[in-house]
């Protein structure tokens, strides 16, 4: 099949599944996975794959700037020591504990010999970045409190660009001869994440400005547009992290150009426009994650699988609920079934498998680490995904009870 008629094939399936996981009241993301297993199954797609080249390209700048321009500055800064944990030292702890977990299980006879903590380490920090996006939604749909959500989504936000970029920093120190010592590790984290920060703030204030100067919504749509993918590509030409220079950009334009240079009409023909744009590459992005995954693979290596997803979650774990322990006595403080919520509403997604394709083909491991990573992403998104809905209902935090 041509790529253009995947590609076809790929919204069509989207919208039928879009239909029926409305009246089977499942979770989207999870019906386009199980579709897109069944394409994969019947041979009914070629010549599309999800790639570095275009997460990279065309799906992280676009979903990332959505994300961002639609979440509120204040609502962020008011938890945004609990994000910042979560999203940061949370995820350096959640690689160690992943790591440590995984390699106390290298003695069972389900991982390869020679399984140790490099390999344990490179897996944990691919896997590290959650992706809530069909958490998100369900907790839209059915009155979760504010602030979980804004918990959810603004930690996703940043921890992408802190597991990109730690997995990067993991990557090179094993695979390195001279290694990489914690203070220079550090140094890189800092700065790639510094100069992301720098270039996409900066563009997005150059945009705000032009769009205050300009009355016409086609053209404010092209800059926002601009600015989505051009602030990614400034960063990652700088070796800075274009995650992080995204999702600066997407909250700059979005609490700072929209409110003050878009008028009323502008401002709706933008959200919806973006609105659109979040629904179609969450819709490719999915479908691509279950054309991916190889089941007879997976099933064959079931027991390295179940042992990741295992340790993935007890690493969550650990990391939400001492985060939620640390802020006990402030005004962040997370109750107990908000962490609940968070560490079951930390599913992993495209960014994982792209990540483990991305690894060297000499890496050692290299093919168990992928098939691992995939079906963790499975499982997470068909498990957790799934028991997201009943989970949060029974913790009685639907219908905006929790607050």
């Amino acid at each position: 099949m041509h790529p253009a008629s995947t590609v076809v094939l790929l919204f069509a399936a989207a919208t039928a599944v879009a239909l029926l996981a409305r009246r089977l009241r499942i979770p989207y993301t999870v019906g386009l996975v199980l579709a897109g297993l069944a394409l994969g199954a019947a041979h009914l797609s070629y010549g599309v794959h999800l790639t570095k080249e275009l997460l990279y390209a065309v799906f992280l700048p676009g979903l990332l700037f959505e994300a961002a321009y639609h979440l509120d500055f204040a609502e962020f800064r008011a938890s945004w020591r609990a994000i910042f944990a979560l999203a940061v030292p949370g995820v350096a702890a959640g690689i160690f504990a992943t790591a440590a977990l995984l390699v106390a299980s290298s003695h069972l006879t389900v991982f390869a010999a020679g399984f140790g903590w490099k390999h344990a380490l490179v897996f944990a920090a691919l896997i590290a970045a959650t992706d809530p996006i069909a958490v998100v939604a369900l907790f839209k749909s059915l009155g979760a409190p504010r602030r979980l959500s804004v918990l959810t989504e603004g930690e996703s936000l940043v921890n992408d660009g802190t597991a990109i970029v730690l997995f990067t920093i993991v990557l090179t120190a094993v695979t390195s001869d001279a290694g990489l010592g914690a203070g220079a590790g550090a140094f890189e984290f800092l700065r790639v994440a510094g100069l992301g920060f720098v270039a996409g703030g900066g563009l997005a204030l150059v945009t705000s400005h032009i769009i205050k100067r300009v009355n016409d919504p086609m053209i404010e749509i092209t800059l926002t547009t601009v600015t989505a993918f051009g602030s990614f590509v400034l960063a990652e030409n700088f070796h800075a992290s274009g995650v992080i220079a995204t999702v600066t950009a997407g909250m700059v334009c979005g609490n700072y150009g929209a409110p003050r240079g878009m008028n009323a009409t502008t401002r709706f023909a933008v959200e919806s426009f973006w609105e659109y744009v979040a629904f179609a590459l969450n819709s490719l992005v999915f479908l691509l994650i279950g054309l991916e995954v190889r089941m007879g693979a997976l099933l064959a290596a079931w027991a390295p699988i179940a042992i990741a997803f295992v340790a993935v979650t007890v690493g969550r774990t650990a990391v939400v609920f001492a985060v939620s322990a640390m802020l006990r006595k402030t005004v962040e403080r997370i109750p107990w079934r908000w962490s609940v919520m968070l560490i079951w509403g930390g599913l992993r997604g495209a960014l994982s498998m792209v990540l483990a394709l991305a690894l060297p083909d000499t890496f050692p491991q290299r093919q168990l680490l992928v098939t691992t990573t995939f079906g963790v992403v499975l499982l997470s998104i068909v498990v957790q995904g799934t028991m997201a809905g009943p989970l949060l209902r029974a913790l009685g935090l639907s219908g905006n009870a929790g607050k």
